[in-house]
């Protein structure tokens, strides 16, 4: 029997045409079903209705849609509430913004619990019993955390717990490992596979064919609303018959197939760390989130800092930028002190380092048009020459004059990403920082910036500090890479070299646990 039969979904919002249309899928005990594609491309709103979580205006028809062999089509909003938590359950992409900030994580697990007719002591033991279940360490004191306590990989397991409370038969994943980094993203997906061991059905939903391949018997790949291709993993990268499918195999391939580069030796260092140092304060005592790091940055060169969260990759960062100062250790701009100075005497010089953020949109004034956010570097050019200058700049990063008059809201995450980066290649920056800057956007799109980040290196000479997670798009962007752990260097050297033949294990085991294409010569490796 199918945990979950759809035919013919068909989803709209008012009056408008429908966003989905004509999709099918069915779900098995013990079965992992992906639904794969771009952003916007309906996953979600796919899956959301299948819960009866469409929303307010939704006009939501199927021709079949059976939940737990139940005929849902009918279903009124207190009929759903009866089936989820019970027969089906959701894992959320922010589990930040899924539970709730007012109680503890182990309230949250309790009240599903109390809902499915456990009482009494026996409500505390299976809240610490489901935390240990999903790797929580010190599940007993863990518990008494709110969210916020909680790192990002701890948040998700804790959900994951939530939605197991529950013993649906049917779990579904929407985006779980967005934006985590990829030993929690590893440990994660272990978790998860552990739901179809226990011959539960798995819906999983995801822009990245990487983490499908982990999990996934057979993949579902929708484009416009509808599903454009579908099989198996492995049959998928092996021959993706359709545009979107060839689009998200070569988002994951990343940079393999790039030929290195070579930065001239005579290239002239542009930025230089030399023995950082740089402590904080917490209740177990000082901390080293920086810990004698030296780097260095040439013109025109890429330098990937990689590492998982926690391990001061961010920290460095502000510190190259001159937001923070070390402790110890001293930092040069073009071969002079940067690190050492008051920021009254670094601003006349910050025009030559500039930063591009993981969240442009927190970043951007929302009052502000295009237009003026990427002239604000530019306010002391004559109104006319800033124009010209906002048009070059838009034209740079392949974005049309119409944009100048958008505001930030109005845009998609890679357009909006396009405008941070103009606006940081406005005062001609010798020196671009960028953290995380892809980190939030689905994998097509992420090729399309950093392939705008590579041309406009190449164009404009200009040097880059990368700092992310993410092991695939480090490689496709970098020349050299640092692996930070803990605060400190554990291995640094040429890209391709760091790759194909790691020399700390640490470094082997973040390459271990990244989504590779590699594991699709099965159908799937769990």
């Amino acid at each position: 029997m199918s945990l979950l039969n759809v035919e013919d979904l068909r989803v709209g919002f008012g009056r408008g045409a429908a966003v989905v249309s004509g999709v099918s899928l069915s779900v098995r005990p013990g079965e992992c079903v992906a639904l794969v594609g771009e952003s916007g491309s309906g996953k979600s709103v796919t899956v959301r209705s299948l819960l009866g979580l469409a929303g307010r205006g939704a006009r939501v028809t199927a021709r079949r849609l059976e939940v737990a062999g139940v005929d849902a089509t009918g279903f009124t909003e207190s009929r759903w509430r009866s089936v989820r938590g019970r027969q089906v359950a959701l894992v959320s992409q922010d589990a930040l913004v899924s539970l709730d900030p007012l109680r503890t994580v182990g309230a949250e697990i309790a009240e599903v619990l109390r809902r499915n007719g456990v009482r009494g002591a026996a409500v505390g033991e299976r809240v610490v019993d489901l935390l240990a279940r999903v790797g929580v360490p010190e599940p007993e004191s863990q518990r008494h955390r709110y969210p916020h306590q909680l790192s990002g990989g701890l948040r998700q397991r804790a959900l994951i717990a939530s939605a197991l409370a529950g013993e649906p038969q049917l779990l579904i994943a929407d985006e779980p490992t967005t934006a985590l980094d990829v030993v929690v993203q590893d440990q994660v997906l272990r978790l998860l596979a552990d739901v179809t061991r226990e011959d539960r059905g798995l819906l999983l939903v995801s822009h990245d064919m990487g983490v499908v391949a982990r999990l996934a018997d057979r993949v579902l790949v929708m484009s416009g609303g509808r599903v454009v291709d579908s099989g198996t993993p492995g049959e998928l990268l092996r021959n993706p018959s359709h545009p979107t499918t060839r689009s998200l195999v070569e988002a994951v391939s990343g940079g393999r197939d790039r030929a290195p580069r070579k930065v001239p030796e005579t290239a002239r260092t542009v930025l230089s760390g030399r023995d950082l140092v740089k402590s904080y304060r917490s209740p177990q005592g000082a901390v080293r989130a920086v810990d004698d790091v030296s780097f260095s940055l040439r013109e025109g060169e890429v330098l990937g800092v990689v590492g998982e969260s926690g391990s001061g990759k961010s920290t460095l960062a502000r510190i190259a930028m001159g937001l923070l100062r070390p402790d110890s250790g001293e930092v040069s701009l073009d071969g002079e002190d940067w690190s050492g100075l008051s920021e009254r005497a670094r601003r006349p010089r910050r025009s030559a380092i500039q930063l591009v953020h993981q969240d442009p949109l927190s970043a951007f004034d929302p009052r502000y048009t295009v237009a003026r956010i990427i002239g604000e570097p530019l306010r002391r050019m004559p109104r006319a020459a800033r124009a010209e200058r906002v048009g070059q700049l838009l034209d740079q990063v392949g974005l049309g004059p119409e944009f100048a008059r958008a505001r930030p809201h109005a845009m998609s995450g890679g357009q909006r990403q396009r405008v941070a980066i103009a606006r940081a290649l406005a005062p001609q920056p010798r020196v671009l920082v960028c953290d995380e800057p892809v980190s939030a956007l689905d994998v097509s799109v992420q090729q399309q910036v950093l392939e705008l980040l590579d041309r406009l290196r190449a164009e404009t000479g200009v040097a880059m500090v990368f700092i992310t997670h993410d092991l695939a798009v480090v490689r496709r962007i970098s020349d050299r890479v640092v692996v930070m752990r803990g605060g400190r260097i554990v291995e640094q050297g040429g890209t391709e070299e760091l790759f194909t033949a790691p020399a700390h294990e640490y470094t082997r085991s973040l390459l271990e646990a990244t989504p590779s294409t590699g594991l699709l010569d099965g159908d799937r490796a769990r």
